[in-house]
């Protein structure tokens, strides 16, 4: 080939390059290097033609509400997922399945309800998991987070959360970093526990000054270290009603064995003295007639 047709050549290589590039990226969305970015496009489902090889998948300030696992699952490579601001609910069960590799997920600002081993169990790479900003979500399974050993990162500020399990996040050996401001934390004895382990972790609390009680009402918007010392005082020295009728009942049946004891002792006394009389004016009649 002449060198004059060299740059034409070149040319349509690159021209080539660029056609190929933006054949697959979806509708109202942009693409770049293994990026697709759908922001605030007013989505109303997961959009189609992501490119297989995408790392990076930002699809936040949309009205997406289900997140397809067959679809997920094509893109294997997917390590960036950004859905916040979306109107996902609580079927996201075994949703992740196919996105093993994944190491950011933003679920912020949406509506979920319940976190069970299922959500994230497959997620064996995950590093940053924000689920805050879900005011519907009310409960986190004990072993919710168990599969995600490399979790550093975990943000569960102003939901709708009253109780987290301490072994939830204490067994979580990679975690440096939880959020729990905002929420509506019920500090009764059951959370002492927790609490106990927020001060003697080495996890950082970022928003510490903005995690306080919810109920019961005279501990509402008191911060964490002063409850830990209420809640310590209070629940392993105080007795509570149920402690009274148990020692109640065991004391009535300490007294119901004394008394049987007794009444058996006397019983027993008596038929020993009258089998003792017998004996002693039989051997009387006998000394007699002799």
């Amino acid at each position: 080939m002449s060198s004059s047709g060299r740059p034409w050549s070149l040319s349509l290589v690159f021209l080539l390059g660029m056609a190929s590039d933006g054949i697959n990226c979806p509708s109202r969305c942009s693409c770049q290097y293994m990026e697709v970015n759908c922001t605030g496009q007013q989505l109303q489902e997961f959009p189609v033609d992501i490119p297989l090889d995408t790392r990076q998948l930002i699809l936040a300030a949309n009205n997406i509400s289900y997140l397809p696992a067959v679809e997920l699952s094509f893109l294997a490579d997917l390590v960036y997922l950004d859905c916040r601001k979306n109107l996902l609910g609580d079927d996201l069960d075994f949703t992740f399945i196919g996105v093993g590799k994944l190491v950011y997920l933003d679920l912020s600002f949406n509506n979920l309800t319940q976190v069970t081993f299922s959500t994230f169990s497959h997620l064996l790479s995950l590093v940053v998991l924000k689920i805050s900003d879900n005011p519907n979500l009310v409960a986190i399974e004990k072993d919710a987070f168990a599969n995600n050993t490399w979790l550093r990162h975990l943000d569960v500020s102003r939901t709708g959360l009253t109780f987290l399990d301490t072994s939830t996040v204490r067994d979580l050996p990679s975690l440096r970093l939880l959020g729990l401001s905002d929420n509506l934390w019920h500090c009764n004895c059951s959370f002492l526990d927790f609490l106990t382990w927020m001060m003697e972790s080495n996890v950082h609390f970022p928003d510490a000054e903005s995690i306080t009680c919810y109920t019961p009402a005279g501990l509402r918007a008191l911060r964490m270290p002063a409850v830990e010392a209420q809640l310590h005082f209070s629940c392993l020295t105080q007795l509570y009603k149920q402690d009274y009728v148990f020692l109640c009942l065991i004391g009535f049946c300490i007294f119901f064995a004394g008394t049987m004891a007794a009444w058996l002792t006397g019983v027993c006394a008596v038929i020993y003295e009258v089998h003792a009389s017998k004996g002693e004016e039989e051997k009387e009649e006998e000394e007699v007639t002799a």
